[in-house]
């Protein structure tokens, strides 16, 4: 049995977490352009659950430092624990914007076109505060 999500959740929505959760939900909001719907700050500014959105796409942050297992990508030696993918209207202002905010830009927004009987897309791979990668990708056809 499928259920409906609340009228105001995507679907599917991603977490992720992070060393300085309040410092990376405010580099979100600077570099690509989200909106803090809610936070919720626990003992010492512990972010215990926030939620941010763009558009009809929301991403939950949440504190490292809440007892449980999760972790950073820097606090794994960097490792890539899952990939973020936003679609936008324009890479090329979108990765701009993210790299004046500091981001680490991996890769240069490029073309990836799977053929006439797929779809083309414009992407640019983006490394956060926190060492998560996000798709900042563009339709161009399909």
């Amino acid at each position: 049995m499928t259920v409906s999500p609340p009228s105001d959740w995507p679907r599917i929505s991603s977490a992720v977490f992070c060393d300085d959760a309040s410092a990376e939900i405010d580099w979100l909001c600077k570099a690509f352009g989200f909106e803090v719907k809610l936070k919720i700050e626990g003992e010492n500014g512990v972010i215990e659950h926030s939620e941010l959105v763009m558009g009809d796409g929301l991403i939950m942050i949440a504190s490292t430092q809440r007892g449980d297992r999760r972790k950073s990508p820097r606090s794994i030696d960097g490792a890539n624990t899952q990939s973020m993918m936003v679609y936008v209207a324009d890479v090329e202002a979108h990765c701009e914007r993210a790299r004046a905010a500091g981001a680490k830009i991996l890769v240069e927004p490029k073309t990836s076109d799977y053929g006439e009987d797929y779809w083309s897309d414009l992407t640019c791979e983006a490394e956060d505060l926190g060492g998560h990668r996000w798709w900042l990708t563009q339709r161009l056809r399909g």
